[in-house]
């Protein structure tokens, strides 16, 4: 998916497809590959998809937060003449969907939330992984997966690089404290859009508990599982996650 990066002035995105475009979110410690099966599955099945590059790691400090995660996300639509669009976020990136649906609901034709942080935030707060230990961070990422093989040796390096940098690390512990200040419980029952929730069975940092809220919240939501999967159903079950994706949009004639 590295090929159909392009950067145009602040914006470095991939984009492929035509049809009704979905933006995709990615989380916290996620590369845009987390969503390669996705992006390529429905750039190539009707639809224009759309990965920004979020900023986590070069807006000024004071400005590292959900809101202003959302408000570059209003921008990149601006940029690219979106006036309404799905989003679609894993982590962080579901949390910044939610953030910006509560402000501008008028442009979100559906959510897609899949492991989505904005109700309950172990996954970002309760351990901050230490510097300098490999062997934890190898751990720590592993267990985001229920197969632990998912988790390779470069997905652990590009973690283990952003926890040892002291910039990154400073950003994001600024974002694990906006997302806990974030809470997004309150606004759910506002959000009347479409909203489909594709959880992982063995979630360990959203666990399905936190699904279940979430439609319990959310008024006009369906809730699907995925049996033996962890915390990035989109990677870890892709084929499972895009043919639950897409009979749902077929459903809902998204």
């Amino acid at each position: 998916m590295t090929d159909k990066l392009k950067t145009e002035g602040k914006f470095t995105y991939a984009e492929a497809g035509e049809g009704p475009e979905i933006i995709i979110l990615h989380g916290l410690m996620g590369a845009l590959s987390n969503f390669g099966a996705t992006f390529d599955y429905f750039s190539n099945n009707g639809y224009k998809v759309l990965i920004p590059e979020l900023p986590l790691y070069s807006l000024p400090l004071l400005k590292t937060n959900v809101k202003n995660l959302a408000d570059f996300l209003k921008e990149f639509l601006e940029y690219k003449k979106i006036d309404s669009a799905i989003l679609l976020g894993n982590s962080l990136g579901g949390h910044i969907g939610l953030y910006f649906t509560k402000h501008y609901q008028e442009k979100v034709n559906a959510l897609v939330l899949t492991g989505s942080s904005g109700l309950y935030e172990k996954a970002m707060g309760d351990s901050f992984p230490k510097r300098g230990n490999y062997e934890y961070i190898e751990q720590k990422t592993k267990a985001v997966f229920y197969d632990p093989e998912i988790g390779t040796k470069e997905m652990i390096d590009d973690v283990f690089e952003i926890v040892n940098d002291r910039s990154s690390v400073i950003r994001t512990l600024a974002i694990a404290k906006s997302a806990i200040r974030h809470n997004m419980a309150n606004d759910l029952p506002e959000m009347k859009i479409p909203v489909c929730l594709i959880w992982g069975k063995q979630d360990n940092v959203t666990p399905p508990e936190v699904a279940i809220d979430f439609q319990k919240l959310l008024p006009n939501s369906d809730l699907f599982w995925i049996d033996k999967c962890g915390h990035a159903a989109m990677m870890e079950r892709p084929e499972e996650f895009n043919k639950i994706l897409q009979n749902w949009f077929t459903s809902r004639k998204i």
